[in-house]
């Protein structure tokens, strides 16, 4: 069947509806809907069997909904209306939702429906949950809904008893510092972590505060500033203190709105005399203390985090985390696994500082040789395993991280970019060596050239992925330490390492690690260094939210047919 796409970006579940649809034997296009272009004209020029929105910000044509069967993907329970549905899921505590696919039609989000799924609501951002738990019950709904479509059998059902909710607006979201508790604040800022962010006074101007997490040790008087870690700011509250990891400066009269940054970063010299309080050693990103990257040890297994707000990685960032795998490598460990959490993996060099740097080029130049040092200390780790464990998504640079270890174990959930197209690069993170490794040089050349997502099973037919962790988002850090200790303690694990060192030690031979980067960083610099390459006008239109662009072109179903079966949890 042709299932068009329409949606207002291709973000993270158009992606992984267009890659599981092709999975399924579907040719899939997409369309962007966006304001000024003649889309509804593009939809009957595509005359789709079906035209499917995953996300859409604007009503659908009466001309276009009459014409087609349009089904509109809803990211809350039957019943539930609205734009701002998981702010106000998120906001208001809920521990159940759901969401619904249901017909396009006169009315906002009053159509029939075709499928609907629940899901839980954990404590943790909404573009966490988003990605996580909504994007899993929503690929559920879609499947079925595409399935009863074909049967042409299936009658969808009417909705009753529905509730219109308003758009969540900044009075809504606003924090009183002296009268919040840590809970409340909390849900303000997971409720808006990507966007729109909480507007806030913070020394004096206005900021958007993005993210938060919870400190359990620190006090102080509240909205007063404490402390900061790892370019976070903890802020006091009525009864405790919390993380704000990023900020972002808003829109004026005299400049645009600025990008997301890590706090400190974003105020520079407006930031007082803080200490650094450091995590302590059972942090992590996903521990009640809180840090972006931890550390422990299961047995023979190390487990090195890291979760960085969008996947995006700064040098900063970089240094750090590669600090934190050299520690890591002097423990005496078998295994060691690297990300293991239940988001974003890596995306990938850090657009947004780069955006706000003095001197762009300069910084693009400086992170990407970060990334590549970091991957560099992956490629050359010879007395163990390493494995990468994708909770989440992963794009360009951050799949060549992956790539790096020794095995690479994705979620079912997770959708992997691994290309550097879109973004006019041609990359680096020794990707000329580390994918024609894994699916061969002619394979490697189309993933790169086409630029499409891939679900966790096509790449696992692929061979970018060696196992998928059918999980839950919130099971997939214990199935993954189940899994890395059970490795550990195989006697075959021992056998492989040395194996392992011996063709690292042929590999050098053919081409050395220095000349893949050599070739890749040339290319790069040419890139950065040159004001008219199109990297800087995707990469400020990337950051700043302006119009995107992305052709519409008609793919086929996956290249292989059949999936292997995913290995048990």
């Amino acid at each position: 069947m042709f299932v068009l796409l329409v949606a207002s970006a291709f973000n993270s579940l158009t992606q992984r509806v267009h890659a599981e649809l092709r999975d399924h034997g579907h040719r899939v296009a997409v369309e962007l809907a966006v304001p000024g272009t003649p889309w509804a004209a593009a939809v009957h020029r595509h005359r789709p069997d079906l035209v499917l929105a995953p996300m859409l910000r604007t009503a659908i044509p009466e001309d276009v909904w009459t014409a087609h069967t349009c089904l509109i993907v809803h990211p809350g329970p039957v019943g539930d209306r609205g734009p701002a549905s998981l702010d106000h899921a998120v906001q208001d505590g809920e521990t159940r939702w759901g969401v619904t696919v249901l017909q396009a039609g006169a009315e906002m989000d009053a159509g029939d429906v075709w499928a609907t799924a629940a899901c839980p609501v954990p404590p943790v951002g909404k573009s966490d949950l988003y990605r996580g738990e909504i994007a899993d019950a929503a690929l559920e709904a879609v499947l079925l809904a595409v399935d009863r479509f074909a049967s042409g059998t299936y009658v969808p059902r009417p909705q009753t008893g529905s509730r219109t909710r308003p758009p969540v607006r900044q009075e809504d979201r606003r924090i009183d510092w002296e009268r919040d508790g840590t809970e409340r604040v909390l849900r303000l800022l997971r409720a808006a972590d990507s966007r729109p962010g909480v507007r806030d006074r913070l020394l004096g101007e206005d900021w958007y505060l993005h993210g938060g997490h919870r400190e359990d040790g620190l006090r102080g008087r509240p909205g007063a500033l404490l402390a900061t870690r790892a370019g976070a700011l903890c802020r006091a509250t009525a009864d405790g203190a919390v993380w704000i990891p990023e900020l972002r400066a808003p829109r004026t009269p005299e400049r645009p709105a600025g990008p997301r940054l890590p706090a400190t970063l974003a105020l520079g010299d407006r930031l007082p005399a803080l200490p650094e309080h450091p995590a302590p050693p059972e942090a992590g990103p996903h521990r009640p203390d809180w840090s972006d990257i931890g550390y422990h040890e299961e047995g023979r297994t190390g487990f090195l985090s890291f979760s960085f707000p969008g996947g995006a990685m700064s040098t900063g960032h970089c240094r750090r985390l590669l600090a934190a795998y050299g520690a890591a490598r002097s423990r005496p460990t078998t295994v060691l696994v690297l990300g293991g959490g239940r988001d974003f993996f890596s995306n990938g060099i850090h657009l947004g500082v780069i955006e706000a740097a003095a001197d762009p080029a300069a910084e693009s130049w400086e992170n990407i040789q970060a990334m590549d040092d970091l991957v560099e200390a992956v490629l050359t780790t010879t007395d163990r395993l390493v494995v990468s464990a994708l909770g989440g998504n992963a794009a360009a640079g951050g799949v060549m991280l992956a790539l790096a270890a020794d095995e690479v174990w994705c979620r079912t959930g997770v959708v992997l970019n691994p290309h550097y197209r879109l973004m006019g690069l041609y990359g680096s993170e020794y990707w000329t060596y580390t994918l024609p490794r894994r699916v061969g040089p002619a394979t490697a050349a189309r993933l790169t050239a086409e630029a499409l997502p891939l679900s966790a099973a096509a790449a696992h037919r692929l061979g970018l992925a060696d196992r998928t962790v059918p999980c839950a988002p919130g099971d997939f850090d214990r199935e993954t330490r189940r899994l890395a200790t059970r490795l550990a303690d195989l006697p075959a694990t021992t056998a492989r390492i040395a194996a392992k060192k011996a063709a690292r030690e042929r590999d050098e031979a053919v081409r050395p690690l220095a000349e893949h980067r050599a070739a890749e960083l040339a290319e790069m610099r040419a890139v950065f260094s040159d004001p008219q390459a199109p990297y800087h006008a995707l990469r400020r239109a990337f950051v700043r939210k302006e119009r995107p662009e992305r052709p519409a072109a008609v793919t086929g179903p996956a290249q292989q047919d059949a999936a292997p079966a995913p290995r048990p949890c």
